[in-house]
């Protein structure tokens, strides 16, 4: 397993703009796959986004083209740019981490990742 720690949420303006960051210790990074997953109050935590350690990117779909997954190797780092935000993208952010095998396309299960970070809470105001 890995640590993870998420940071960057905070309060915006409907149509606002952040960047969440995920910072994992190790230095086998690049052999992870990483993930965001979003849980709103009252509702299942939900798949947003995946990157493997090639860079190889998985969206859910009604968030691609307003969320960008990207990762900086060298910084142990992954990062979930989310543009154009609604009210209804307020939700805890999580980050998550699993190796990344050959087998490994995104997924969209939350068994599938085996290390979690904290959370980090996005709220966006009408």
């Amino acid at each position: 397993q890995v640590q993870l720690v998420e940071s960057g949420g905070g309060l915006v303006q409907a149509g606002g703009s952040l960047r969440l960051s995920c910072a994992a210790s190790g230095r086998t990074f690049t052999t992870y796959a990483m993930a965001w997953f979003r849980q709103a109050p009252g509702k299942q935590r939900e798949f947003v986004a995946a990157v493997t350690g090639g860079g190889t990117t998985y969206y859910q779909d009604d968030m691609k083209g307003r969320f960008t997954i990207s990762r900086e190797n060298a910084r142990n780092t992954v990062y979930l740019q989310m543009n154009s935000l609604k009210p209804e993208d307020t939700a805890v952010y999580y980050c998550a981490a699993r190796s990344d095998t050959a087998t490994y396309y995104g997924s969209r299960s939350k068994a599938s990742y085996d290390s979690w970070g904290q959370g980090t809470q996005v709220t966006v105001s009408s």
